[in-house]
């Protein structure tokens, strides 16, 4: 019995376990969410630094896993398409995630320089993803330099990103509809001077309403004990997630592009959107955008996962068309929300800002152009 539930399963098993999946990743994705709200005021961290760091990698386990199982299985683009399609699906999920926040835009809303400054790593992550492409094909004991390179620039760009927090040149205009991250409070608290005071008020309490009960009552090493165990029922679904794909490309003759960007790039962009859904209902704005974004910087570090566990050469030069296509949409979608948390239209197109729409009307034309 177990010989027969071991790894490659049948085309239905391997539908069924995509389905099954998504279903363990959107219960798990909610729980981490109430647990990192709570972890990113009890560490004093604040919901950017801990949304894009610890939640946007608690998200991105199963990405990781899948770009490594993928890439171990022989499946390069498969691999590589998993990691850049679920930035561009993992974008998507904050206008989503906007429909949830009718007061205003959510990127109005969740104003923070360390957001901006998480856009920008990302972008300059995927042009060197892609520079790397068009660069030399070479490896040092099987790995490109170019995932190295990625490595160093991420944590420099968090070094970065750190020392702005701590002598910030640059502070969002407080509005009304303002959502100012407050470590130690439960979920954002109104901007001060906004004149919302009852309002503001409201706005705790409806958050702290919806905090389970005893939740802000356990020790911290039992929030982060939860956290790390919700985080593995996530990996874990990812090592099925990836060896499920592996059969339908072989079965169904479909793109290692398509089925990596469209088919695991959803289930792999589940926990970002599920998360960011239920940061909103919860008040907590910023945790909601930084951990999209911080789970897209970490995404891209995929590509060097998958560079290592890739042993017939560098991941980055067998990427094909729809690869290549693949990380430009994504970098357009990063541009895209960036120009939405500058701007910070307070209401927009459709209620959810220009940005939000933008994203929809990219990443449908993404899909269109893979799947046609």
């Amino acid at each position: 019995m177990v010989e027969a539930m071991a790894p490659p399963w049948s085309l239905g098993w391997s539908i069924a376990i995509f389905v099954l999946v998504a279903a363990v990743t959107v219960v798990a994705s909610v729980r981490m969410a109430t647990l990192g709200d709570v972890l990113a005021d009890r560490t004093g961290w604040g919901e950017a630094v801990f949304g894009a760091v610890f939640f946007g990698l608690a998200t991105s386990l199963s990405g990781i896993v899948m770009t490594a199982v993928s890439a171990a299985a022989d499946q390069p683009g498969l691999a590589y398409s998993n990691a850049v399609g679920g930035i561009a699906a993992q974008t998507l999920a904050l206008a989503v995630a906007d429909f949830f926040h009718r007061r205003a835009n959510l990127e109005h809303a969740a104003a923070s320089s360390a957001n901006l400054l998480f856009c920008c790593l990302l972008i300059g992550m995927l042009s060197l993803a892609l520079m790397s492409g068009f660069g030399p094909d070479v490896t040092v004991l099987g790995v490109h330099p170019a995932s190295v390179v990625l490595v160093a620039f991420y944590a420099g760009g968090l070094r970065l990103i750190h020392h702005e927090g701590a002598h910030p040149m640059w502070r969002a205009v407080h509005t009304r509809e303002t959502v100012v991250d407050v470590p130690g409070a439960s979920g954002g608290a109104p901007a001060p001077g906004s004149g919302g005071g009852s309002a503001g008020s409201g706005t705790v309490d409806a958050v702290r309403a919806d905090t389970p009960a005893g939740e802000g009552a356990g020790g911290t090493a039992s929030l982060w004990a939860g956290f790390a165990v919700v985080g593995t029922v996530v990996a874990v679904g990812g090592w099925a997630l990836a060896e499920a794909a592996v059969v339908v490309v072989e079965s169904t003759g479909l793109s290692a592009g398509l089925v990596g960007a469209v088919a695991m790039g959803a289930v792999n962009a589940l926990p970002e959107t599920v998360a960011a859904v239920a940061a909103v209902r919860r008040g907590a704005m910023t945790l909601a955008v930084a951990a999209i974004i911080g789970g897209n910087s970490l995404d891209v570090l995929n590509l060097a996962v998958g560079d290592v566990f890739y042993r017939s050469g560098s991941l980055f030069h067998v990427a094909g068309t729809d690869e290549l296509f693949l990380t430009c949409g994504a970098l357009l979608m990063t541009v895209v929300l960036l120009a939405g948390l500058i701007v910070r239209q307070a209401r927009g197109w459709g209620r959810i800002g220009f940005e939000g729409v933008l994203l929809i009307a990219v990443y449908a034309g993404i899909v269109g152009v893979l799947t046609f």
